[in-house]
């Protein structure tokens, strides 16, 4: 199961820096608009020391952990809308995301040019993006809406009902200046039409602040204002110092990671912590395969079952789905082996109905 976010922002606000820390593939950076033309991709891996810790006790001959798609995408200009500067192609390469990992500028730097020339003011990019976004939502639920309309005039149509519905709720938001992600439904027919558009501003977000190392720890007063605002939507932030990441980025050694962070007075760096909040911004977990040959993470939806599961490995798995045998991650710590959890009886076996929960490590029984 692939994982695809999207980084998006206005010129020069440090997505491409970003992306660099994320991912192995080396975007060039420029300080000018249009410095990324076609998105560059990264396959990361998600951060999970939970498998450093089984690998300890199960010896593997390797360590397989999830990974997420990470791309970087054009910077975007008011105006794109209407196709100004990489428009089209930009909102295209969003479509195709899962999520929006929107990084805003909150940092000053006399000598990085910000689009429009003004001073820094994240809220007001926060918007550009956010208006550019909603009209092109809008275009594209006004086309279906007359489409729709039409053929629930003709006859009885229930589904054309359903699709009606669901666009005129979506067209009150967006002519309000507000997200499609705002509106839910509550039937699963108008919930799956509404999946069906592919909406830009329906996408799951997160604001990724990017400020100057010494805002790293506690941020500054302009992520305190994105801050208000993202509580206010109900959506993810953080606070990155991308430059700062680069560094961290280039060091070696583990220990020399570790020493810098902590000269910042962070745990963790904030491209792992970026990483783990796109993973649940999706509401993906992790359950974990144990044995001699590969300790790994398999990605899934959260409140899966377990047959579902059982198909991320394989569908044969799913199909022939006899039972789960599944052991929770701090009694395969605690008990130290396979066998020992066996004996303490706290290996349990599970059936079709059972949901799956973050850190199963789990054995399927199938037969096909």
């Amino acid at each position: 199961m692939s994982l695809k976010c999207g980084i998006v922002g206005l010129p020069n606000v440090g997505k491409s820096t970003l992306f660099n820390c994320l991912s192995n593939a080396k975007a060039q950076a420029a300080n000018f608009p249009f410095c990324t033309i076609e998105p560059n991709v990264g396959v990361i891996t998600v951060p999970d020391e939970r498998l450093t810790k089984l690998a300890e006790i199960v010896h593997p001959g390797r360590i397989v952990p999830a990974t997420c798609e990470i791309v970087d995408i054009a910077g975007l200009v008011k105006g794109a809308s209407k196709g100004e500067g990489l428009g089209n192609k930009f909102l295209g390469n969003i479509r195709e995301t899962d999520a929006i990992i929107h990084v805003l500028r909150c940092f000053d730097d006399d000598n990085i040019v910000r689009e429009g020339g003004a001073s820094v003011n994240p809220v007001e990019d926060k918007e550009v993006i956010d208006t550019e976004l909603q009209l092109k939502d809008l275009e594209t639920v006004e086309a279906q809406l007359q489409k729709q309309s039409k053929i629930a005039a003709i006859g009885n149509n229930k589904d054309a009902k359903i699709a009606v519905s669901v666009l005129e709720a979506y067209k009150q938001v967006l002519e309000q200046g507000k997200n499609a992600r705002t509106v839910e439904f509550e039937s699963k027919e108008e919930q799956r039409y509404a999946h069906d558009l592919f909406l830009l501003t329906a996408k799951p977000v997160l604001y990724v602040c990017n400020v100057d190392e010494a805002s790293a720890k506690e941020g500054n007063k302009y992520s305190e204002q994105i801050a208000g605002i993202a509580k206010s939507e109900g959506a993810e932030m953080l606070v990155i110092a991308a430059k700062t990441e680069e560094d961290i980025a280039s060091l070696e050694t583990y220990e020399d990671k570790q020493m810098f962070l902590e000269e910042l007075g962070l745990e963790e760096s904030g491209v792992n912590r970026l990483i783990k909040k796109a993973y649940s911004l999706l509401n993906l977990e992790t359950f974990i395969t144990a044995g001699e040959m590969e300790v790994k993470a398999w990605t899934y939806h959260k409140g899966w079952k377990a047959p579902q599961c059982a198909g991320v490995i394989h569908t044969d798995f799913e199909k022939g789905f006899i039972r789960a045998e599944v052991i929770k991650y701090d009694d395969y710590l605690k008990y130290g082996s396979e066998a020992a959890v066996r004996e303490a009886g706290k290996l349990s076996i599970e059936g079709k109905d059972y949901v799956v929960q973050d850190g199963d490590i789990m054995h399927f029984r199938f037969n096909v």
